[in-house]
């Protein structure tokens, strides 16, 4: 039997994971704890969830893409798409 198709998560999902993944990371990494290390495993769990990817990286990547999917073409400049350019450079 055929798995159903995940359904594509909508842009206010996407935000809100990627602040709750933003904020645990920065936390962990001022403060390391077990606390903390574990809201940042939950959350990166959860944005690969949602995503249907592997890993974090693909995961934010996905994430990246998955919003600009959502913003008229004319919306999205010509330095928010250099900027997704530059961080996936990074980023690999």
């Amino acid at each position: 039997m055929p798995t159903p198709p995940t359904p594509t998560p909508t842009a206010q999902q996407l935000r809100h994971l990627l602040s709750r993944y933003a904020q645990a990371r920065i936390a962990q990494f001022e403060r390391d704890t077990p606390a903390r290390r574990n809201a940042l495993t939950e959350a990166t769990r959860a944005l690969c969830a949602v995503t249907s990817t592997p890993d974090i990286k693909t995961a934010l990547f996905k994430a990246d893409d998955l919003l600009a999917a959502t913003c008229p073409e004319d919306h999205l400049t010509r330095r928010a798409a250099g900027a997704r350019q530059t961080s996936r450079v990074l980023m690999t």
